[in-house]
């Protein structure tokens, strides 16, 4: 059986939902800051994940490889930071600077964006073209667990497409992670 997306996500095709975050920067940050970015990969992670762990060097690294072609990448935490006191802002500012995060992280306290979007776990990737229309919304990679061999490298082949100005083969590919902790 096949999994595709819920109801409540994005669907393929869908303009990005506006949003006005505070990042670790100290500063806000909206949707319009990033209306030059040719690709735009906004992904919903935290701090605590074993998922997010495994999977943020990769991140990391579409960042660093796609930056120059018009890629940001933005990172939002939505997690309940009272019940989940590692996702809190000031754990966030910590957690980047060790991982020597690249990209905004912003802080989505009120968990209105996370359900804008219909994010659901950590990471949960969406990958936008020029226009802001959802063109892929999936899995970083095809490792399964944290530490499983990685076979294909989903999220970099989807990236190079829209940045040829294409669309990716899948739109939907599941990402695997921990549920958002909401309040």
């Amino acid at each position: 059986m096949a999994l595709t997306p819920s109801s409540s996500m994005l669907a393929p095709g869908t303009r990005a939902p506006d949003f006005t975050l505070k990042g670790i920067d100290g500063k806000k940050h909206s949707l319009a800051d990033y209306s030059t970015a040719r690709a735009l990969l906004i992904v919903f992670m935290c701090n605590h994940c074993p998922y997010v762990q495994a999977k943020l060097p990769d991140i990391i690294a579409l960042q660093k490889q796609f930056r120059k072609d018009g890629l940001q990448v933005i990172g939002i935490s939505s997690n309940d930071a009272l019940q989940y006191p590692d996702d809190s802002f000031e754990n966030m500012n910590r957690f980047a600077r060790e991982k020597g995060i690249n990209f905004p992280y912003l802080y989505d306290e009120t968990q209105k964006v996370a359900k804008a979007y219909g994010a659901s776990c950590t990471p949960d990737p969406f990958l936008f073209d020029a226009n802001r229309v959802l063109v892929f919304h999936g899995r970083i990679t095809d490792a399964a667990e944290p530490g499983d061999p990685v076979a294909e490298y989903t999220m970099e082949d989807a990236i190079t497409q829209v940045l040829a100005g294409k669309k990716p083969v899948k739109a939907f590919e599941p990402s695997i992670g921990c549920s958002i902790k909401w309040k």
